[in-house]
């Protein structure tokens, strides 16, 4: 089924890019890539109305000041302001369900950077519709919905696809946005490497009688950590991870019984807590592709890495790869250069290489070192939070960080135009 406008033909391929996979990454690519007058055929494996659902089903991102900024500059973020909740702080801090936190808190505060909100949380059910609205906008996006992907071949000067319907698209080079089991990096060959974390994620939003005050919390447990994350309002929404076979068992649980589990995990310290939509739950694994491209093939966001959710970077990451990668292909464009070609696909691949890794070792690590009950593993975590707490320079670094404010940041990082 095709939900969007019919395809338009440019001589000799149909358009300068395809991308697969029609979620949150692939949408700001092509916005990204449009914004520098590249042309994008963009193919959905998801009907249109599957992405347009209007149920809240708890799920929101914390975004990362840059992510915010590169939204600015796509002409997004004055749709999302109002509805966005700024991030001041954040504390974080390790215990028991029940005890409360440890006595060695880590305090990451705003006003110790000059930029402002280290980020905002933003609701799924508002970013989605806002990226839809801006995909039908503009003319140099052509969306095919509801048809997948089922072989795709690259040859000197170009890159085909050919949906289940039957259709060829070509263009000059394919970006799978196609998320994890990417099968545009599965048919260029490219592997994943990576493991299960035997927890699952659930996802909630939570109404609460206190004002959360743009505080932010991440509780460490021996499960896996609770994420308290503010959302306009008196709400909360909350990533609690869990070991999966006691995920499953309090995904069974009515509602009632479920915030009975969490309340004494959330404490008391917004007063009486109730959930405020749908819960959803998700499994966790790490999953890296061993490349980032392949012979006219790029890979962006989830079809590029799969992070545990613990420092809440999944979807800035996948940014960050939109913002590289549209900022090498719009610089080779207006060189004359062809986009699709290996030495300029390689300058994506090195610019974002070493963070990727090194974002994959740290979401990793501190998962295995916090996910635990180990009496030695927890007095050598709590000395190291009151200690980085001590120091303010380190703890400002930390705090530049969580924002995206260090690195070499592309243009839309930085809020500029492509």
């Amino acid at each position: 089924m095709d939900n969007g406008p019919r395809l338009r033909h440019f001589w000799p391929m149909d358009s300068d890019i395809i991308i697969a996979g029609g979620g949150l990454n692939g949408a700001t690519l092509a916005l990204s890539l449009a914004s520098a007058g590249l042309s994008v055929t963009l193919v959905d494996a998801k009907p249109r109305e599957q992405r347009q659902a209007p149920g809240f089903d708890g799920r929101s991102y914390a975004l990362a000041h840059t992510s915010c900024a590169m939204l600015r500059a796509l002409g997004l973020w004055h749709g999302l302001a109002d509805k966005a909740q700024p991030i001041l702080e954040i504390k974080v801090s390790d215990g028991r369900a029940g005890q409360g936190p440890s006595p060695f808190v880590l305090e990451f505060d705003h006003a110790e950077i000059e930029e402002g909100p280290m980020g905002h949380m933003v609701e799924d059910r508002h970013l989605r519709p806002l990226l839809l609205g801006a995909l039908d906008a503009q003319p140099l996006i052509t969306q095919l919905s509801g048809t997948a992907i089922t072989a795709q071949t690259t040859g000197p000067s170009s890159a085909s696809v050919t949906l289940a319907d039957g259709r060829a698209v070509t263009g000059s080079l394919l970006i799978g946005c196609d998320g994890r089991g990417s099968g545009t990096a599965a048919r260029a060959g490219i592997r994943h490497v990576g493991w299960g974390y035997g927890q699952t994620g659930m996802v909630a939003a939570i109404a609460h009688e206190r004002p959360h005050n743009g505080i932010a919390h991440q509780f460490f447990m021996p499960e896996g950590p609770l994420a308290i994350l503010p959302l306009t309002g008196n709400r909360s929404s909350i990533v609690w991870t869990e070991r999966s076979g006691n995920a499953a068992r309090l995904n069974a649980l009515t509602d009632a019984d479920y915030l009975a589990v969490l309340r004494p995990r959330f404490g008391d310290f917004l007063g009486n807590i109730a959930l405020a939509g749908a819960r959803y739950s998700y499994p966790l694994s790490l999953s890296l592709a061993q490349s980032l491209i392949a012979d006219r093939v790029a890979l962006c966001g989830d079809a590029a890495h799969g992070l545990h959710p613990i420092a809440g970077q999944g979807l800035n990451a996948g940014l960050k790869d939109i913002a590289a990668l549209a900022q090498v292909l719009a610089e080779a464009r207006r060189r004359g250069e062809d986009i699709g070609r290996g030495d300029v696909l390689e300058r994506y691949l090195h610019w974002r290489r070493f963070d990727i890794t090194a974002l994959a070792l740290a979401t990793d690590t501190f998962n295995r070192l916090f996910s635990n009950d180990n009496p030695v593993l927890r007095l050598a975590r709590d000395i190291g939070l009151g200690a980085v707490n001590a120091l303010p320079a380190l703890r400002r670094g930390f705090i530049r960080e969580a924002a995206g404010l260090t690195g070499d940041r592309p243009n839309l990082l930085l809020g500029r135009p492509l």
